[in-house]
């Protein structure tokens, strides 16, 4: 009999340290997807030259909270792992991007507001939306937050690798985020 006041004891105390470890937890979302949800065809792609292309590009608001305190840059990476027939596709590489922030509105990350652009897999240096080909299913397009121990002078135009190169041993913490998109 007394072992059930020492579990539910135990319950109680790992129930508030598994509370108080969420409220830390460096996280990103969007108040437009869920993690792992279908993103909108309002943030596809449109370009003329790519009949995959037909969306209206907005970019998705991103809220993110718990960025860790020694943090001097962020840096974030949309990226298609099945983009491009399984070699993949980067859809934005932006970095330079204050710890002071909390998020971006919409369309910030398509008319470049807040962040040094790199060079995605398009050759662009803000957002490109979407754009998987017809029958080749709901691509995982994986949203990277990275903070860093960087002051925000790297210089613009990095592609994703460069960018990678730049942050080994100054990351300090990542959040993800996944939206899905398919025609």
């Amino acid at each position: 009999m007394k072992t059930l006041p020492r579990l539910l004891a135990c319950a109680a105390l790992f129930a508030s340290v598994n509370a108080a470890c969420a409220d830390s937890l460096f996280i990103l979302q969007s108040p437009n997807f869920a993690d792992n949800a279908m993103l909108d065809k309002a943030f596809a792609g449109n370009d003329p030259k790519n009949a995959n292309c037909t969306g209206k590009n907005n970019s998705p608001p991103l809220v993110w909270s718990n960025v860790p305190p020694q943090t001097q840059s962020l840096a974030l990476v949309v990226h298609d792992p099945e983009g491009n027939k399984g070699l993949g596709v980067t859809h934005l590489v932006a970095y330079n991007i204050s710890p002071a922030l909390t998020g971006f509105g919409p369309d910030a990350l398509r008319d470049g507001k807040g962040f040094s652009g790199g060079k995605n897999t398009p050759g662009t240096a803000s957002w490109y939306g979407p754009c998987p080909p017809p029958g080749t299913g709901a691509h995982h397009y994986t949203f990277t937050l990275i903070a860093t121990s960087l002051p925000p002078t790297l210089p613009e135009g990095l592609t994703r690798e460069a960018l990678f190169e730049k942050l080994k041993g100054h990351q300090l913490a990542a959040a993800g985020l996944i939206g899905r998109f398919g025609q």
